[in-house]
């Protein structure tokens, strides 16, 4: 996997969700691995919340837009997943955490054997009737991540009364399954430098504008769908569309901030540990952003930080997680721990892709102040958690 360009900073912007900040690492799995049933995917943790999960994945194309990163492709086409609370969900199969035509792909560039990956299941099962009226909250991945790579944060907004619609950036995320089987591959030019990670931006902000777009479509009864693929029942009118947030993973933390800033239809956003990219994503806006970082130590300040800060005119607050590492903030943090046996990684070796707080604390900790804050900036319930230091949580040191 190539290495970030020389001139970015130290929030590694190449980290696809993944899982990616080092696969070179990974190593022949040792002669003592546990051997695992073939059928047997890869657990991701239990939501936490009431609410029963569904889900419908949906295939968008806009024609205003040719493709940006395939010369000759006429518009540009997307893939999002819409997870909701589900009205019941007996009779709906669980949904998988990656489509299965994605698998082989990914599994090759990323290091996760296919049979486990293709196994994993989440929580939300597909096309359940929908138990509407949510606040909705945006997902965009790291650099070259799929639009499932933050499930464990979503299914658990979900559970809290969210609808969360995650996004494929096609041609960006590593590969993206449509309907028909096709798979699409990342196609952005090797020789990353910050006029392609600029422009990465650029095309993943008018991707999540294009996707507020066609909510307003089916929240009136619509269906955007390129297939027309029936829509769940209750989805229509689901949308609470005057409460949006957004959050993002590394690249995608910058793409919340960039289109906050030229949308007011988001209300709310979040960083996860991204470096700000762009005029747009450092401007700021007169709306609630929350900055949650990597354990980077003494190292000084990502001065893009520094300068989000200086322009950001609404609610801040930057908080710092002890022990963990940029490839903490996605799904990663629990499919590797459970992966290393099997792929060689040696507890250093794991360290570094997923940091030394243990996995399930990761996860609560992040859980908690994601929903905390979207509770408090959109449903207006007043957290402690974004007030100040917590003795429940000393994991999260408050920067400022």
């Amino acid at each position: 996997m190539p290495g970030p360009a020389p001139a970015l900073t130290r929030r590694s912007l190449l980290s696809a969700a993944v899982l990616t900040a080092g696969l070179g690492v990974i190593t022949r799995a040792p002669a003592a691995a546990r051997p695992r049933s073939a059928a047997e995917g890869y657990t991701l943790p239990m939501p936490t919340g009431p609410e029963q999960l569904g889900t419908i994945a949906l295939h968008l194309v806009d024609r205003t837009r040719t493709d940006p990163w395939v010369p000759g492709l006429p518009v540009r086409e997307i893939m999002i997943q819409i997870w909701y609370p589900a009205r019941h969900i007996h009779g709906h199969p669980a949904a998988p955490w990656l489509s299965p035509g994605a698998v082989p792909h990914f599994s090759e560039v990323f290091g996760l054997p296919a049979e486990r990956v293709r196994a994993t299941a989440t929580h939300g099962r597909a096309g359940a009737p929908v138990h509407g009226g949510h606040p909705v909250v945006l997902y965009s991945p790291g650099l070259g991540g799929d639009r499932g790579t933050s499930t464990v944060l979503a299914e658990e907004l979900v559970s809290h009364g969210y609808i969360v619609v995650t996004i494929d950036h096609t041609h960006d995320a590593s590969e993206v399954e449509f309907p028909d089987g096709r798979v699409e591959v990342a196609a952005i030019p090797p020789d990353i430098d910050e006029q392609i990670i600029a422009r990465a931006v650029a095309v993943r902000e008018a991707d999540t504008r294009f996707v507020l777009d066609q909510l307003a479509v089916v929240n009136a009864g619509g269906n955007p769908d390129a297939g027309n693929r029936r829509l769940p029942i209750g989805l229509r009118g689901a949308f609470d569309l005057n409460r949006i947030g957004m959050f993002g993973h590394s690249l995608g933390g910058s793409t919340a901030a960039a289109t906050m800033h030229h949308d007011r239809r988001i209300k709310a956003g979040v960083n996860l540990d991204g470096t700000f990219v762009g005029a747009g994503a450092v401007a700021g806006s007169d709306r609630p952003f929350l900055l949650l970082s990597s354990d980077h130590g003494t190292d000084p300040e990502d001065p893009t930080w520094d300068a989000f800060w200086r322009s950001q005119r609404g609610w801040k607050r930057e908080l710092s997680l002890t022990g963990s590492v940029h490839g903490s903030f996605n799904d990663g943090q629990v499919l590797y721990p459970q992966a290393a046996p099997e792929i060689g990684l040696t507890p250093e070796q794991l360290a570094g892709l997923v940091g030394t707080l243990r996995p399930q604390r990761s996860v609560t900790i992040q859980r908690d102040h994601l929903r905390a804050f979207f509770d408090q900036h959109l449903r207006g319930r007043r957290s402690r958690l974004m007030c100040g230091a917590d003795p429940r949580y000393p994991e999260i040191r408050f920067v400022r």
